[in-house]
């Protein structure tokens, strides 16, 4: 997918992202699944969805399939709704700016035990 097909909203949390400082890769695809947002550095794929990934329950079936199926090699996917990103985006690039601190934090302490 190219980056003039990235909604609005994803790119909004994108921008915001790196102006945290926080290296993010915009509409990244592997051999799956393309996902609007990846952290690499904490193996986390962001999607930023509209109503359709909430109602429809054919949906909600494949979100879950494509979700999971980088659980095995450690990745983790957060989905995040337009309207948050549109009534909440500080206080969720704060909590994700938390979650990246945190895991340089247990990286480097199971580096030193290691």
């Amino acid at each position: 997918m190219s980056t003039d097909q990235v909604s609005a909203h994803a790119k909004v949390l994108f921008d915001t992202l790196l102006a945290e400082g926080i290296f993010s890769i915009l509409e990244h695809c592997d051999e799956h699944k393309c996902v609007d947002i990846f952290i690499p550095e904490i193996k986390l794929f962001i999607e930023v969805d509209g109503l359709s990934h909430f109602i429809d329950p054919e949906q909600i079936m494949t979100d879950f399939a494509r979700d999971h199926y980088s659980d095995d090699s450690g990745f983790n996917t957060m989905r995040i709704p337009n309207v948050l990103i549109e009534n909440h985006l500080s206080s969720i690039v704060s909590a994700i700016r938390k979650v990246v601190s945190r895991e340089r934090t247990l990286r480097k302490l199971n580096s030193e035990i290691a």
